[in-house]
């Protein structure tokens, strides 16, 4: 379902966001927990013409038109930029940009290592052996496969300051199928902006009360997140503006069965839940913004 949001419409509380997220917090079965993203509200988005975009494919500096969810300790790579917390050892956001160039050349993977950001002080950067028997998988944030146009550029996707402790089951199956809907995106738009990053979300416990809670990993104590979200930024092809789709899964296994549409959360949500701000700058680059939440 798409919903065309105006300047100076009242706040509201999306009627399918409490249920799809509090059934995402509890997909191993429990009951729905009244967590932080149940309760946050729809904050309307005004309509505002995307502007083509001509610059070459691939490139990071193509990667920040609609720029900046936050300015600290930004790192540019290759093909993506990404903004580093010391203090998990992983990213905060990265992101990236996707068209049909991007995702088209003869880059291999088998060519690529996970490395050791040597960029980071070494008090405050993950390495493989973190990872090692911790049973978790080096997700990618920045996929590997979005950049085959050059070979520099998917290997710098292996760099450990963009990947995340990510659950096997998680990252093989729905983490990789939401990758793969990213891509195939492009053949209904001009451009996809992809922005990812983890989150460290509260649950209530048996004393009524919330906290945040995460495992860390490894001798330098590397951050799992509790979830992550992907914010798409889809600029059409006709020129009539952009769409903006936002979605955020637990890290744990999800059941095959689960549509992807079932994720899809107001991009008010990842904000307020993560710090970042998107629309603002969106707002400034556009003239007509589509906020789709949920279908």
């Amino acid at each position: 379902m798409r919903r065309w949001c105006r300047t100076g419409a009242t706040l509201v509380c999306g009627a399918g966001l409490g249920a799809a997220v509090s059934r995402l917090l509890s997909l191993r079965g429990g009951e729905e927990e009244d967590g932080l993203l149940n309760r946050v509200p729809v904050v309307p988005v005004p309509r505002v013409q995307a502007s083509e975009l001509t610059l070459s494919p691939g490139k990071s500096g193509a990667v920040m038109k609609y720029g900046f969810p936050s300015l600290a300790n930004i790192k540019t790579r290759e093909s993506y930029v990404t903004s580093y917390d010391p203090r998990t050892r992983t990213a905060s956001w990265v992101i990236e940009r996707l068209n049909p160039l991007s995702l088209s050349g003869s880059s291999d993977r088998k060519y690529c290592d996970f490395k050791e950001d040597d960029s980071i002080h070494m008090f405050h950067r993950s390495t493989n052996a973190d990872f090692k028997g911790s049973g978790f998988d080096r997700g990618h944030l920045a996929a590997a496969a979005n950049h085959k146009w050059s070979q520099k550029a998917m290997e710098d996707t292996f760099y450990l300051s963009n990947v995340a402790p990510q659950n096997p089951n998680l990252n093989q199956n729905t983490w990789n199928n939401l990758e793969k809907l990213c891509r195939s995106l492009t053949k209904r738009y001009l451009n996809v902006y992809v922005c990812t990053g983890p989150l460290y979300l509260p649950r209530q416990e048996a004393d009524g009360k919330l906290y945040v809670r995460y495992q860390v990993i490894g001798r330098n104590h590397v951050a799992v997140p509790t979830h992550f979200f992907k914010v798409l930024i889809l600029e059409q092809a006709d020129g009539r503006g952009v769409e903006l789709r936002s979605y955020v899964l637990p890290n744990e296994p999800i059941d095959d069965k689960v549509p992807l549409e079932r994720f899809l959360v107001p991009i008010e949500t990842v904000e307020r839940a993560s710090g970042l701000l998107f629309v603002p700058n969106i707002m400034k680059r556009t003239s007509s913004l589509q906020a789709i939440a949920h279908k």
